[in-house]
């Protein structure tokens, strides 16, 4: 079976080698990672999920779908939890901290309107919108959200991402002949329709449409030729 490689800015990701190289152990981790650690907001769980529901529909990969989407759901819920326990504990720091490779406050702060505006349903929401759902658990944490409410909204979050993309991936699997070849462009639209949401918003925020503007004059600005 041909690999299946993104790219993006001239670097090469290819998941299904990803998916294979490190097994079961490694995508769990990442989708832990991604949950609510605020270090993972850049990691691939959309398209990750995905493709290992997938793989399972393949014989010979080595991936049986009811150990993905049990363990996938239990990454998810329990990285939710973490980052929810850290979010009430320490999280208000992070409000502090600068911008570094592992971590942009920009998104904590995308995370903080997000749970102002959809409040107990961010947590569920959130799981669909890249970046968001690594923070919407850790600002539930710093507003104090009821522990119960989270654990409810947490675990049907969880279950509708993992276990739904895992699922859209194994029976695109078996239904459509020869998927191997549409798998790029799926992986693709995935990517595309998680990061609408995060788009719609910045396009409606008159505020971030005129630091778009701004930054994009700067941009401009600084390529021009000197007279």
């Amino acid at each position: 079976m041909s690999g299946l490689v993104l790219s993006e800015k001239g670097k090469h990701v290819d998941l299904t080698h990803i998916l294979v190289t490190f097994g079961y152990v490694g995508l769990f981790a990442i989708i832990f990672a991604e949950s609510g650690l605020f270090f993972g907001f850049f990691l691939p769980g959309d398209s990750l999920l995905f493709t290992a529901g997938f793989l399972a529909s393949r014989p010979g990969t080595g991936f049986s779908l009811p150990v993905l989407v049990i363990g996938c759901f239990i990454a998810a819920v329990a990285g939710d939890s973490v980052g929810y326990t850290f979010g009430r504990r320490v999280g208000r720091r992070l409000f502090e901290r600068d911008n570094s490779v592992l971590f942009r406050k920009k998104y904590v702060l995308q995370a903080q309107a997000f749970y102002e505006k959809h409040g107990s349903k961010t947590i569920v929401l959130a799981r669909f919108i890249p970046a968001v759902r690594t923070f919407a658990p850790i600002v539930a944490g710093i507003a104090e959200m009821h522990y119960r409410t989270f654990v409810t909204f947490n675990l049907v979050g969880g279950f509708l991402w993992a276990v739904g993309l895992n699922l859209a991936g194994y029976f695109l699997g078996n239904i459509i002949p020869d998927v191997d070849r549409y798998l790029l462009p799926i992986v693709a639209l995935i990517i595309v329709v998680s990061a609408l949401p995060g788009i719609l918003h910045v396009l409606r925020d008159a505020e971030m449409r005129e630091g778009l503007r701004l930054a994009a004059r700067r941009v401009v600005t600084r390529r021009s030729p000197e007279v």
